[in-house]
């Protein structure tokens, strides 16, 4: 584990600064849900349509999972975190990647990261994780509820989803408090000012969106493979 100071704004400055999750870190890092598989499951298939690539840099490890099935299958794992109880190999936020040359990644993976930023830092993350690597997966949160219908016949690998998104436009992100999923995130997919258009608008300077869709086995999961400019 490698400790690096991050250079961060006073918070009279630009509001509140990144920092670790509020929650009893051991007994989170125990869990595991359905949801960390699919999840997983996604990276990996994201990460072998990128082609020839084997440097993986994972912003935000969490239980482990995915960075196990990278290193099964002998891609070259670096983590991060801003938390040094998760045991990263660097500790960091995602706005601040300066311990990293340019383009030291193939692959920068942030899941379920961005949205713990303050909005301040969002657009400055964006750029580093284009800077430090060729291709980027983000994968966010939804907000609200959705409803779905799915139908796999069994026929062709047929697989057909219908979702509905409900989402409150009167619950407002707070730029200086982190307002959803009990106080851990500042933004979500489908709350006001981060529609998906519009998430989407905040990468393009960066990166060309490859592709971006629902994750139809974690369907609260809206997911962005993309590729540096």
């Amino acid at each position: 584990m490698t400790s690096v100071t991050t250079p961060i704004a006073s918070q009279a400055e630009s509001g509140p600064v990144p920092g670790p999750m509020s929650l009893d870190i051991a007994q989170w890092s125990q869990q595991l849900h359905i949801s960390n598989f699919a999840n997983a499951y996604a990276e990996f298939r994201d990460v072998a349509s990128l082609g020839n690539v084997s440097r993986i840099l994972v912003i935000g490890p969490g239980q482990g999972l995915d960075c196990a099935v990278f290193r099964w299958r002998g891609y070259q794992v670096t983590t991060l975190d801003i938390d040094d109880r998760l045991n990263p190999d660097f500790i960091g936020s995602a706005h601040d990647l300066s311990m990293f040359e340019d383009k030291s990644f193939d692959v920068v993976i942030a899941s379920h990261v961005l949205e713990h930023l303050p909005p301040a830092y969002l657009d400055r993350a964006i750029a580093e994780l284009a800077r430090v690597a060729h291709h980027a997966l983000v994968y966010l949160p939804v907000g609200g509820r959705i409803m779905r219908f799915r139908v796999m016949p069994g026929l062709l690998g047929w697989d057909w989803t219908i979702a509905m998104h409900l989402c409150n436009p009167f619950y407002r992100p707070d730029p200086g408090k982190p307002r959803f999923c009990e106080g851990e995130h500042y933004w979500e997919i489908g709350r006001p000012g981060y529609s998906r258009r519009k998430v989407a608008a905040r990468f393009e300077p960066h990166f060309r969106i490859r592709s971006m869709y629902w994750n139809p086995d974690w369907i609260m999961s809206f997911n962005f493979v993309l590729s540096a400019r």
